[in-house]
């Protein structure tokens, strides 16, 4: 476990503001919009607007800033939830709270929402509540992680960098193991619309189809389980 102070990122920036992994030479998220890009990806290609109740368990392969943990607390905040929800995001290489808080500068109504997570991040917590949201990150590889995790969510954010750079977190097996932590009639939406991606997440067990990207973007994916 890291310290409260040390980061595992790997980071350089891009015009100060867009954190980028130096270990996978890719954005932490889309320069057009990174707050955007989460309510279109996951929240709407999750159709959480109109699923999202008390009880209701999202989980999530890359925890990042913690960007879109905020657009979904924020959409619960929204929806005057009477009850919690769940978040679990896998994180391998968690960043610090200053790194993090740099990065979510860029996204005013995001970082007004934010203190709790950077207070946690400062702490060293991978428990916490963001408004309506009891939220836990699982630090580690997701390959070991997630196989021994206890719980199963009705929704995942599938959100690792690149398939093409971060081949590990895109597995066959990997996404087996998610498939296998889905509730029945639970769902998933990522960014990438990479053919050996969405043969994977079929042959774990997901109706998986293409809808239109972010920001000009031709492609994502999205599903539910079979």
């Amino acid at each position: 476990m890291t310290s409260p102070d040390q980061s595992l990122a790997a980071l350089t920036w891009r015009d100060d503001t867009t954190p980028v992994s130096t270990r996978f030479d890719d954005p932490y998220f889309s320069l057009a919009g990174g707050l955007d890009e989460a309510r279109h990806v996951f929240l709407a290609g999750n159709d959480l607007p109109e699923r999202l109740h008390p009880g209701f368990a999202v989980a999530e392969l890359g925890f990042g800033t913690g960007l879109n943990l905020i657009a979904l607390s924020l959409l619960a905040g929204q929806l005057a939830l009477p009850g919690p929800v769940s978040f679990t995001s896998f994180e391998a290489y968690p960043m610090s709270a200053d790194e993090a808080r740099r990065a979510l500068s860029a996204f005013p109504e995001a970082l007004a929402a934010a203190e709790p997570l950077l207070q946690a991040l400062s702490e060293g917590a991978t428990r916490f509540t963001l408004g309506r949201i009891e939220a836990e990150i699982v630090r580690g590889d997701a390959r070991e992680t997630l196989p021994r995790w206890s719980g199963a969510a009705d929704a995942w954010f599938l959100d690792g960098f690149s398939p093409a750079k971060n081949p590990e977190l895109w597995e066959p097996g990997l996404m087996a193991a998610v498939a296998r932590h889905t509730r029945p009639g639970g769902s998933f939406a990522t960014y990438s619309a990479a053919g050996a991606i969405r043969r994977a997440l079929d042959a774990a067990g997901f109706d998986v189809t293409r809808a239109p990207g972010f920001a000009g973007k031709r492609h994502m994916s999205r599903g539910s389980l079979k």
